[in-house]
């Protein structure tokens, strides 16, 4: 027994980082900047599929809402409403993302931590995936129960959720810079 215990030492200060796409955007939710500077080496491939996937399921949490607006309002069906979801969220969306991870990385160049602008995507993109719980959860909500409280709880714990991410994301990043944007 104390041969095992020494073998495989467990300790509150020292957790392994998490392997797999779910066990870090789970701990994203309690230590972003962790998760995040584990990260750091992901290569721009990787990103641009963690930043497709993210919006992918972005999608998808919009199509029970986009179902109860169909169901309420048949004069545009649910097909035309998940095609326009589908152009904004699959084909704008990435544009605007690698345009606001430049920006922030350009803006970043003023201040005493400046994020080089593959850090800077990679905190964005990771901060998108890691608020898919939120969103997914927020969907069904609009969905299901449609405007009110519980819409407007979820909406800002989503939120607040991607806001803190990304921040932390950008700190733990900070300071690293390649003169790349």
């Amino acid at each position: 027994m104390a041969d095992a215990a020494r073998r495989h030492p467990v300790t509150a200060s020292t957790s392994p980082a998490p392997r797999g796409i779910v066990p870090r955007v789970v701990q994203s939710w309690w230590a972003p900047r962790r998760v995040v500077r584990g990260l750091a080496d992901m290569p721009d491939r990787t990103l641009l599929g963690v930043l497709m996937v993210a919006l992918l399921f972005f999608l998808i949490a919009q199509a029970p809402a986009r179902a109860r607006d169909a169901f309420l309002d048949p004069s545009v069906s649910f097909e035309a409403r998940m095609g326009g979801a589908l152009m904004g969220v699959m084909f704008i969306m990435p544009l605007l993302a690698y345009g606001l991870a430049a920006l922030v990385a350009l803006l970043s160049r003023m201040t005493r931590c400046p994020v080089d602008g593959r850090h800077s995507r990679l905190a964005l993109f990771w901060a998108l995936l890691a608020v898919v719980p939120a969103m997914l959860l927020a969907g069904l909500v609009q969905g299901f129960v449609g405007p009110g409280p519980a819409l407007s709880i979820a909406h800002a714990v989503a939120g607040i959720g991607f806001l803190v991410i990304w921040g932390a994301g950008l700190s733990a990043l900070g300071g690293r810079v390649d003169n790349e944007i």
